[in-house]
């Protein structure tokens, strides 16, 4: 049995762990809030993007089948994987871990092209499936590009080729941090040696919900990226926010705008990705502090019983022998 010294020290060792933990709990969800409210800053960009593809259908239906909608079978497939950098986030790690293997341990999932882009509907109208594009899947090469450490450390593990790592990618905070990954899946598939780009990452849906979702990039589809933004929409719904209506022109052409609205949507869809991963990581970190830290307090309030016990023990001998020594002496 330990003894009263060492119960001591176990108390204090554990207290301070439990300030640590607090610490890194409120420091958590300072940061949750920061993310969560980047990922809101986004949605009226987002919204009013889709909004002009709805209002340029028929541009978009010309569109269809050249650059960043251009349908191939599916050979190369470059997954982009979003994790943290560091752990102590609970299985938010560990989820995306384990989406990765079903993905390859399931390729015939990835030979299938979610379109949806053939004929562009109003936003917020329920969408179905568009054209699908299965193939054989059995000489499917995957290729990756990492955001986080624990990403890269992941893929190595599964001995895949990664063609770009992003170490800090995890703190991507504004939009200009995303171009060099967007121009490197931009130019990799416009160079046809992909033939789909997806990205996977963890959706922020409540402060104690997160789930791990795959979305395609490219080509470029109505489905995921309406998916994408209606996520953006749940968090806002959380919030109270409502999303002012504003009219505007279009300039020069519709085939102009669309050229140049492509590659902004792609980015707006990658730093979706990032900014929803962070907001999950720092809420799961938040909670698996605050699980850690009321686990050091029963732990604490244990040892205390424990201690209390112990000397109580020691005081009761104490008055024992004292009152043994007394009617000896009598």
């Amino acid at each position: 049995m330990a003894s009263s010294l060492d119960i001591k020290r176990r108390i204090r060792s554990i207290n301070s762990t439990k300030k640590i933990t607090k610490a890194m709990e409120m420091v958590s969800a300072a940061k949750m809030r920061r993310a969560v409210s980047s990922v809101l800053a986004i949605r009226p960009y987002a919204h009013a993007a889709w909004s002009v593809l709805t209002n340029l259908s028929k541009a978009f239906e010309e569109f269809s089948g050249h650059g960043f909608l251009e349908i191939r079978p599916v050979k190369n497939v470059l997954m982009i994987v979003v994790t943290s950098n560091r752990g102590l986030c609970g299985s938010f790690n560990t989820q995306i871990a384990k989406k990765i293997r079903e993905e390859i341990a399931n390729p015939e999932k990835l030979t299938i092209n979610r379109i949806g882009v053939r004929k562009i509907e109003s936003l917020g109208t329920k969408s179905p499936i568009g054209d699908l594009v299965p193939k054989d899947s059995r000489d499917l090469k995957i290729d990756f590009i990492t955001i986080g450490k624990k990403g890269e450390a992941m893929v190595r593990k599964l001995n895949k080729e990664i063609i770009a790592t992003f170490p800090d990618g995890a703190d991507f905070s504004v939009a200009n941090d995303i171009k060099p990954l967007s121009k490197i899946v931009m130019d990799a598939y416009l160079a046809k040696k992909y033939d789909k780009v997806v990205v996977i990452y963890t959706d922020y849906v409540s402060a104690v919900t997160q789930q791990t979702r795959i979305r395609q990039i490219l080509p470029i589809s109505k489905i995921d990226i309406e998916k994408q933004i209606a996520e953006m929409d749940v968090v806002a719904k959380e919030y109270g926010l409502v999303e002012p209506k504003v009219e505007y022109k279009i300039e020069p052409s519709p085939q102009e705008v669309l050229e140049f609205i492509f590659p902004r949507l792609i980015e707006m869809q990658l730093f979706h990705g990032v900014l929803e991963s962070a907001a999950s990581e720092h809420s799961a970190r938040m909670v698996a502090m605050k699980s850690a830290t009321d686990a050091a307090g029963e732990m604490s309030e244990d040892l205390t019983l424990a201690y209390n016990q112990i000397r109580q023990g020691k005081i009761t001998q104490e008055i024992a022998e004292i009152s043994a020594g007394r009617a000896a002496l009598e």
